[in-house]
């Protein structure tokens, strides 16, 4: 479902700018994804393909809620992240999808871009889904250091294969706990 609010704005903060996805940023943003240890944790290793690359870019090309995500000092693509699947009824959203090039572990800017789009959802919504593959223990680390709740390990089917996942929830109150508690206040 559409969400009432906007999942694409531009979001600005000190080291990283969000700004809508566009199909000009796929060279860039293949570049980023080409290596492999950006994957090497996701239940989908072989992403740095291009045969792979192109299906994931076209669906968050239309899932109208992804993001470049932009180093402000050099005004490189370094990754992109995404906010999809509004559930009114829970009034919940996800944020997922979210790649790094590798020189960016570790600095700074994952902790950033999800500061800034929590601070911008959580006015919208009261629970902040992630869908982590059970594996991708990086991750599901990162998830749980800002509040998050895991509630669901499962299954997902892609491909004719099936995937373990593991469902996390973060809410505001959760969020008050974690690493971003001040940068949310």
């Amino acid at each position: 479902m559409t969400p009432p609010f906007d999942i694409q704005p531009v979001l600005v903060g000190e080291k990283v700018l969000l700004r809508p996805l566009v199909e000009g940023d796929y060279d860039a943003l293949f570049a980023v994804a080409s290596d492999p240890e950006v994957w090497a944790m996701h239940p989908f290793r072989d992403r740095y393909k291009s045969e792979v690359f192109v299906p994931f870019f076209a669906e968050a090309m239309k899932s109208k809620g992804a993001f470049a995500i932009i180093d402000r000092a050099s005004g490189n693509r370094i990754g992109g992240t995404r906010f999809a699947n509004y559930v009114p009824e829970t009034n919940e959203i996800e944020i997922g999808w979210t790649f790094f090039a590798t020189a960016y572990w570790r600095s700074g800017a994952n902790r950033e871009v999800k500061a800034l789009m929590l601070r911008h959802i959580f006015a919208f919504v009261q629970t902040v889904v992630f869908q982590i593959g059970a594996q991708n223990f990086r991750s599901r680390t990162a998830v749980e250091r800002l509040g998050g709740r895991l509630v669901n390990e499962h299954q997902r089917e892609h491909d004719g294969q099936l995937h373990d996942y593991t469902t996390y929830h973060l809410t505001r109150e959760d969020a008050s706990r974690g690493v971003l508690a001040d940068a949310l206040a």
